[in-house]
């Protein structure tokens, strides 16, 4: 008879950080992962969290809301916010994560998806790692578990031939595992995931063997409908997500916050200086990315064609960033248009064709008449020529 129970268990937390740990020290990562990056917060808000938390989370839900939004502890301790959005939209899925259903974030390109669903999963298990990035290529081992294929030939199907993919993982430690991209994922692969959000079990038929999700097991998903290569999710597939959409900045301030906070958190990680009157810049290029994205010019007088491109957040946080190298390593140091140009160009026209009318029409019909913006038309037409 196969055996009902899994034999298969996933190594420690601690064997698992161990294997990985191969790399540079995470104060020398380039990019460290979000539980090593905010860390002291973590250690923080832990200490400080005297609320019910479900089983194997490191923090509360009420806690690991406060990690993504932000606020300032009774010690003092201050939070920096990860999402700067609506709370509600942080709770629901906070919420959902401490139920059996699991978390499907959507929204368009650059919504800070993946940063959410980061976070997230370090604040609730303390690893970010259990991931599965998304592409065409993905194969179905990636979700389910793969062979070591010089163990299976010498020895057959054992325990030992056997490699756990990131969510067979997560099912055997009671974590959080994190799919990336869902929707450029094959519909096929796509579906892998069903049993296991279903009924919690990844069967391994090959060693009449199935791993059992342990609690504190449930899994976030991102995905957009914007790209080209995208495959929809399955009716079957979709009633297992509870979904939650990240929108667009709502103000320009908003998005300005966004913008700069994340441009200091990179700047800081490559040793860029700080960019004195960045802010005006920062504030340029989210107008700019606003008024194409929404057709429509701030003071709501004049309407504008807007490029193939998305212009998102995201987008704008790379434009000001390289324009923050630029100005480190071939300028004085201060942010200025000519920094910002080249990158603005870059993101609108990526249809050389349509994007280059549409973005000659907006400069000479809109930037060249705003008041204090010559400097920043001249670096654009110059970029432009």
């Amino acid at each position: 008879m196969p055996e009902t129970k899994s034999e298969i268990t996933s190594e420690s937390r601690s064997e698992t950080t161990s294997e990985n740990s191969v790399d540079a020290p995470h104060e020398q990562a380039l990019r460290p992962h979000a539980e090593d990056s905010f860390a002291h917060e973590l250690k923080a808000l832990a200490a400080a969290d005297d609320r019910p938390r479900p089983e194997r989370w490191r923090l509360s839900p009420w806690a690991v809301a406060t990690y993504l939004l932000g606020g300032t502890l009774a010690d003092g301790t201050v939070i920096t916010p990860k999402y700067v959005g609506p709370r509600r939209i942080v709770e629901v899925a906070v919420t959902t994560l401490a139920t059996d259903r699991a978390l499907l974030l959507l929204g368009v390109p650059g919504t800070a998806k993946t940063w959410v669903s980061e976070h997230l999963a370090a604040a609730v298990s303390g690893d970010s790692t259990l991931l599965v990035q998304g592409t065409a290529g993905t194969p179905e081992e990636a979700i389910r578990y793969g062979w070591n294929y010089a163990q299976l030939l010498a020895n057959g199907p054992s325990r030992e031939a056997l490699v756990p993919s990131p969510v067979m993982r997560a099912m055997s430690q009671g974590m959080t595992a994190r799919v990336e991209e869902l929707t450029r994922i094959p519909a096929d692969v796509q579906d892998t995931l069903i049993t296991v959000l279903s009924e919690k079990t990844l069967p391994v038929p090959e060693l009449g063997q199935e791993v059992q999700a342990v609690r504190g097991f449930n899994l976030i998903a991102t995905a957009n409908d914007r790209d080209r290569g995208v495959n929809d999710l399955s009716s079957a597939l979709r009633r297992r997500f509870n979904t939650v959409v990240l929108p667009l900045p709502a103000t320009p301030e908003e998005e300005v916050d966004i913008v700069s906070r994340r441009v200091e958190q990179i700047g800081r990680s490559l040793d860029l200086p700080d960019a004195p009157e960045g802010l005006d810049e920062i504030r340029r290029v989210v107008t700019v990315f606003r008024e194409l994205r929404d057709g429509l010019t701030t003071d709501g007088r004049t309407k504008v064609k807007s490029p193939s491109g998305t212009l998102s957040t995201a987008e704008a946080i790379s434009v000001v960033t390289n324009g923050l190298a630029l100005a480190a390593h071939f300028g004085d140091g201060v942010l200025r248009p000519g920094d910002v140009a080249a990158g603005i160009l870059g993101a609108v026209v990526r249809d050389p064709a349509a994007d280059r009318v549409v973005w000659q029409e907006y400069l000479e019909a809109v930037v060249r008449e705003r008041d204090g913006w010559k400097d920043f038309y001249r670096a654009c037409r110059e970029v432009s020529a």
